[in-house]
């Protein structure tokens, strides 16, 4: 009994000093372990890459900017219905552990002993708090180390923050596949809803996707994902989460995917996509543009938009077309499967209705045509095959050598690859089965529509395809905007004492250049046309190059850039005759932002594509509309108060009285001049027409009261349009077609007179004041106080005895000015219309 006790003892003894051993070399790990370890303080003031998001002026997404697709979402805000996946998929203890789940780390110990010399992955048995400890502040490294730093962690963690800062922290940091991070942009990636949407199936495979989101690709691994699908809602159903029939449903539902597109949302919106996204790019640098969560509200009216891509590309196309066929695009070899081979064309993405397609057979009447196969989100072609016909219907534009075809193989052979839309039939409906040739349009343009109030870009179009190129023809194609920029000569000529009735001899004139540079003779587009003496508003109307030219002579090329500058047309514009015809060069944008100055009143408007931008806590850190308003704060609600009121201290570019007349000059150049083809519009609408030098490029900038457009239209590397393509003919119509669409509900509001303007009726043609017995040949003409027509007038550059320019010497003007003839021309920039 004795030797019993003795050894009993001895027992006792030998585990205590195990036991002290054993907690000695516990807390020498947890010691050395823990002099290393992160600082987890940090997750306070945690900030995770979020991605920017664009919006249009109607909150329609327009696009996304990300390096890590991720959108921060409170836990407040997260459904319980996804919680509760989460929790069942991936630790559905959270709220009762403090961090370990000691039951689960037993179970990994010994599956681990299991697959000992396997070289299996271990399992983790990893708490949520412990991924988060991981996620944020260590590394994937396989090993014990990392496993008991990441534990230590978490028990802090658990210790200094609550279980729904944690799981807040855990849901929105999670990688699950497709470039997505967190809950929120998952949700949009896989299924494009926002988490309040997600059905039970659909938020169970999310919750499936931490472990492995590559394994559990949905279209790659369908099978597989399903099958883990399921087992989280079996786990929902067994917590009881869930009831048995929605489990039963659940189960049963399909894994579809919807592929979410990482460009522009909006359709048409690329081009003002991109624009807004580099806008942000030079304010704010790639980290804020890419990862700072920003909420952009853009000027962006989707409608108009629509309305303007629409036109646009028609205008472009009908010119095209209208040049013949240059055939096919590509030659396929269409033995076996066809739809393989076509799949690995490039197509353009944002020409719909346009489908690409390749021709497999022909006859003189008809040819089939199979269309490009759709691709699903594993990358794997469709299996699905669709075909068509193209009739003599479908191609009877397509002239070769200036001769229409008489049968569809002459234009048509097996193995073309084209691109067709549905054939529509003069009232606009489609005929079933049947296509309409198309061609990608060599000629390119741009069109903006602008608030003139404000500044606004409402729409924009930088060509016919982004796909095709990403070059924005509206910002960043300088071209020579020809006769369109008259009206900046005139308003200056106007704002200094002028008026649309001072009269300008219209006859041949000859400018020495100097310095060895010849002589420059600046022609009307209608050579050999001259008027005689002619008003300012017939001279605009007309748009007559040498009254241009003496006007700019008389006022001087200084006045003339000044105002150039001034309404941000050029930055600077050389002291030549010929940059008054438009011979400089600029963008659509200037020119559309000038013009909103005249129909505005004078006031000067900056152009923006940006109304307000807010940081991820919402706070405004830019506002493009900077007036002020007084009396917008009511502390304590209304208390009959006078009403706000809005300051508005932009600078005043031209005089009020001043853009009225040149806005009326330019409804004269509508209703009878250059670009009558508007006049279809049924509104009030100026604007003028602009051609270049052998009809290079074609202009057309007009307004109304509300809207201002602008279109250009020309090769990207220039060459000539043909001698009937000028602004009115080719640049107008598509402006037309456009403001018909934009102004269709819009009354036909006139433009605003200001105070002081006098309206004197005139004749038409000399601009003197009309007689009580003169006909219907007269109009109502705009005059400053003071400026009223006389009984008589002198003109301003009699022609000599030849006709070949001026009379020697001054010759006097109606506001008593004097020519100035001391300017050179740059030899081979003048003779624009």
């Amino acid at each position: 009994m004795r030797l019993l006790v003795r050894f009993m003892g001895f027992l006792f003894a030998a585990g205590t000093v195990v036991f002290l051993v054993g907690v000695a070399a516990v807390a020498g790990a947890i010691w050395h372990f823990s002099k290393d370890l992160p600082d987890y303080s940090q997750l306070q003031d945690y900030e995770p890459p979020v991605m920017t998001r664009v919006h249009a002026a109607d909150g329609a997404l327009l696009g996304e900017y990300s390096k890590e697709r991720r959108l921060y979402l409170p836990i407040q805000a997260v459904p319980k219905l996804v919680i509760n996946a989460f929790l069942a998929a991936e630790d559905k203890n959270f709220y009762e552990h403090g961090g370990i789940d000691y039951q689960g780390m037993a179970r990994a110990a010994i599956l681990y002993a299991q697959n000992y010399g396997s070289n299996r992955r271990p399992q983790g048995a990893s708490t949520i708090t412990q991924q988060v400890a991981k996620n944020f502040l260590l590394t994937n490294e396989v090993s014990f180390s990392r496993k008991i730093k990441e534990a230590l962690l978490a028990m802090r963690i658990e210790r200094a923050y609550s279980k729904d800062r944690i799981l807040e922290l855990y849901l929105n940091e999670i990688y699950l596949g497709l470039g997505a991070y967190g809950i929120a942009a998952a949700s949009l990636v896989y299924f494009d809803k926002s988490v309040n949407e997600l059905t039970i199936a659909e938020a169970s495979y999310l919750a499936a996707l931490p472990k492995a989101p590559a394994a559990l690709h949905p279209v790659r691994n369908r099978d597989r994902a399903i099958e883990r699908r399921n087992y989280v809602i079996d786990r929902l159903l067994e917590n009881g989460w869930i009831k048995q029939a929605d489990a039963d449903k659940a189960r049963k539902d399909p894994l579809n995917v919807t592929s979410r597109s990482n460009g522009a949302h909006i359709f048409a919106g690329e081009y003002f996509a991109e624009e807004v996204r580099r806008d942000i790019f030079e304010r704010y640098g790639e980290k804020k543009l890419y990862e700072g969560g920003l909420s952009v509200r853009t000027t962006l009216d989707p409608k108009i938009q629509v309305m303007a891509r629409k036109t646009m590309v028609a205008g472009l196309v009908n010119y095209d077309e209208a040049q013949g066929w240059r055939g096919a695009l590509h030659k396929l070899d269409i033995s076996g499967d066809w739809g393989v081979k076509l799949a690995d064309v490039k197509s353009l993405s944002d020409i719909s209705p346009w489908r690409m397609a390749v021709v497999l057979e022909t006859s003189d009447q008809s040819a089939r045509i199979g269309f490009q196969p759709g691709r699903e989100l594993g990358g794997a072609v469709s299996k699905e095959r669709q075909t068509g016909i193209i009739t003599m219907d479908g191609v009877r534009w397509a002239k070769t050598k200036g001769k229409a075809p008489s049968a569809v193989s002459q234009v048509l052979q097996p193995g073309d690859v084209i691109y067709a839309d549905p054939l529509v039939t003069k009232d606009g409906n489609a005929v079933e089965g049947q296509y309409r040739l198309r061609q990608l349009p060599e000629v390119s343009g741009a069109m903006v529509a602008m608030d003139p109030w404000t500044g606004r870009v409402l729409a924009m179009v930088g060509g016919f395809s982004f796909d095709q190129s990403q070059f924005n023809r509206a910002t960043q194609a300088y071209r020579q905007p020809g006769s369109s920029f008259k009206p900046i000569v005139y308003s200056s000529a106007l704002d200094n004492g002028y008026t649309p009735s001072t009269t300008v001899i219209d006859a041949p004139i000859e400018i020495d250049q100097g310095q060895g540079a010849g002589v420059w003779r600046p022609e009307n587009y209608s050579t050999g046309k001259y008027y005689g003496p002619t008003t300012l508003r017939n001279a605009l109307q007309r748009s007559l190059n040498t009254v241009t030219v003496r006007l700019a002579q008389d006022i001087g090329m200084p006045l003339v850039g000044e105002y150039a500058k001034r309404f941000g047309v050029y930055d600077e514009l050389p002291n030549y005759l010929s940059y008054a015809l438009g011979a400089g060069e600029t963008t659509v944008m200037r020119m559309v932002t000038a013009y909103s100055m005249f129909a505005n009143g004078g006031r000067r408007v900056k152009p923006t594509l940006i109304d307000r931008i807010q940081d991820r806590y919402g706070h405004t850190i830019f506002k493009h509309d900077t007036r002020e308003c007084r009396g917008c704060d009511a502390p304590g609600g209304w208390k009959s108060q006078p009403e706000p009121q809005l300051v508005d201290r932009r600078e005043q570019v031209l005089d009020p009285m001043t853009a009225y007349q040149i806005t009326e000059m330019m409804e004269g150049v509508v209703q009878r001049g250059t670009a009558t083809v508007v006049k279809e519009v049924g509104k009030p609408i100026a604007g003028k027409t602009g051609t270049t030098n052998d009809e290079k490029d074609v202009w057309f900038v007009g307004f109304s009261p509300d809207l201002a457009v602008g279109v250009y239209m020309g090769y990207d590397k220039p060459r000539n349009l043909g001698r009937a393509a000028t602004g009115g003919h080719v640049a107008a119509p598509i402006a037309r077609d456009f403001l018909k669409l934009a102004l269709a509900d819009k009354p036909p509001t006139p433009f605003k007179v200001p105070a002081g303007i006098k309206l004197i009726r005139v004749d038409a043609k000399t601009g003197m004041r009309a007689g009580p017995g003169d006909g219907g040949n007269t109009i109502l003409e705009a005059f400053k106080p003071g400026t009223a027509p006389p009984e008589n007038y002198s003109v301003i550059g009699v022609a000599d005895a030849d006709g070949r320019g001026p009379a020697p010497g001054p010759q006097p003007s109606q506001n008593g000015a004097q020519p100035d003839g001391g300017f050179f021309m740059r030899p081979g920039t003048g003779g624009l219309y």
